[in-house]
């Protein structure tokens, strides 16, 4: 049920934790009971898919008071799916467990394909424009790129280990992958050839691309969080921050390329100035219910328009938030 609550409802769940959220959000909605294993944003914010902890798949329009599709990833029984991932046109979405993953249509609701990997566990997934191409790393550090219509297969063997990132474009020609091995790499899916790598002090544990072509994003297990030139390899800006850990759990790049948007394991979603690495936003989610202490990890993240923003947590809420006056 989607359920608009009032800010006096955000209250009471923030008194249940004895800490007040540092910011209000201007609506807020559940879209799964019990909380979420994993969630994604669309691109242009129109559209959530997130993995419940005992409701399955749900595909909500931003807006609407009922779902828009529910799937089942392997049948009934238990929900562990922990990956999903929206394409950047909204045609078709990927969801993954450790062993297996499936792609769907989100103009039908149907499934369109279910495959099962046999090497090693899955650690994230994404999906190109059209469903033509899936990006799947894994815990063995190497990296498929699958193409469902042809059936045509590609092995990157570039890491050295576990894989924790995975990005592509929109037209599946190119796949930015990260992982245990400090290094990001920006690959041709079509031959495996490295185009740019980026280097890091520590574990790779996110990387993002911007949809438009212009950035890439990679962030490591402690200070390092760089914006790039997509097309030299040349870095941007690095975030700017004093905390000695940061931990980054999405990104997405802005329509009009200035900001990147972030989410966190500790509640927080970040706005940062692509060009400086500056932090120009900060806003706290609510706590998932009856969690002591309160916490919720921010899974997704988008931009609404130019104006609003979204997030979904592992609360199994989702938050409008109004971007800062410039």
């Amino acid at each position: 049920m989607f359920t608009y609550l009032s800010v006096a409802a955000l209250n009471c769940v923030a008194l249940s934790g004895c800490i007040v959220p540092d910011t209000t959000p201007d609506k807020q909605w559940r879209i799964v009971e019990e909380g979420a294993y994993a969630a994604d944003v669309s691109t242009d914010g129109k559209l959530s898919l997130v993995s419940g902890i005992n409701n399955g798949i749900h595909v909500w329009r931003f807006g609407e008071d009922q779902p828009l599709y529910q799937w089942s990833h392997q049948g009934d029984g238990n929900n562990l799916v922990a990956n999903v991932h929206i394409s950047a046109d909204n045609s078709y979405a990927v969801t993954s467990d450790r062993e297996a993953f499936a792609t769907w249509s989100l103009t039908t609701g149907e499934p369109v394909g279910f495959w099962r990997i046999d090497e090693s566990s899955i650690r994230d997934v994404a999906i190109a424009n059209g469903g033509r191409g899936v990006v799947v790393g894994r815990s063995n550090g190497q990296v498929m790129f699958f193409e469902p219509g042809s059936g045509r297969r590609l092995e990157f063997l570039g890491h050295q280990e576990r894989i924790n990132s995975v990005d592509v474009t929109p037209n599946g020609k190119y796949a930015l992958t990260g992982g245990n091995d400090y290094v990001a790499y920006l690959w041709s899916t079509e031959s495996g050839q490295v185009i740019h790598s980026f280097t890091h002090p520590s574990r790779v544990t996110l990387v993002a691309l911007d949809d438009q072509g212009r950035y890439a994003f990679t962030a490591d297990s402690q200070q390092k969080s760089q914006i790039w030139n997509v097309q030299t390899g040349e870095p941007i800006s690095q975030l700017q921050y004093i905390a000695r850990q940061k931990i980054f759990t999405d990104a997405v790049f802005s329509a009009d390329g200035k900001y990147l948007l972030t989410g966190a394991p500790s509640r927080r979603m970040y706005l940062w100035n692509v060009q400086t690495g500056e932090q120009v936003g900060e806003w706290k989610v609510a706590p998932r219910e009856n969690m002591s202490p309160p916490s919720a990890v921010v899974y997704g993240v988008g931009f609404i328009d130019e104006k609003n923003l979204i997030s979904v947590s592992s609360s199994g809420l989702a938050e409008l938030w109004s971007m800062p006056e410039s």
